[in-house]
């Protein structure tokens, strides 16, 4: 019994050893720097995103990050958009830079109705958009409601 349990026990702290603590991905986002570019297409300038190497070591990658929930007046409801700030202040209506918001392409439809502020967690792997101005910077693809 003593054997099984030093056992269990270094399990344990080998474990947390090798284990690194989930990224803050609005601090993360918020490393971001934008650059105000012409946009000939549209004829007006537009900001562009400058992603930080720490950052851009995520694409691709699974990550997981909470926010207020922002509806969009679209009827696309495997769409969900969370905010660092409440709809007062989010990027839309408030003020906010453009870094403190993201997209999640959901892979379903929610179980359940999500309101405006509420806070939900999602996980999906992280796009960084650089270019595509009809588009959000920071976007998770094959995304899940995880709360």
């Amino acid at each position: 019994m003593k054997k099984i349990l030093i056992a269990c026990i270094a399990v344990v702290i080998l474990g947390s050893a090798f284990s690194q603590p989930a990224p803050d991905m609005w601090a993360l986002f918020s490393k971001t720097r934008f650059i105000e570019k012409l946009n000939r297409e549209f004829g007006m300038y537009f900001l562009y995103p400058k992603f930080p190497e720490e950052l851009k070591e995520y694409e691709g990658k699974e990550v997981t990050i909470s926010g207020f929930y922002i509806p969009l007046d679209i009827n696309d409801s495997n769409l969900a958009v969370i905010s660092k700030f409440p709809m007062a202040e989010c990027f839309f209506c408030g003020g906010a830079g453009p870094e403190s918001i993201v997209v999640g392409y959901l892979k379903k439809k929610p179980g359940k109705r999500i309101n405006t502020d509420d806070i939900i967690t999602i996980k999906g792997k992280l796009k960084l958009n650089e270019e595509d101005i009809e588009e959000l910077n920071f976007i998770l693809l094959d995304a899940e409601i995880v709360n």
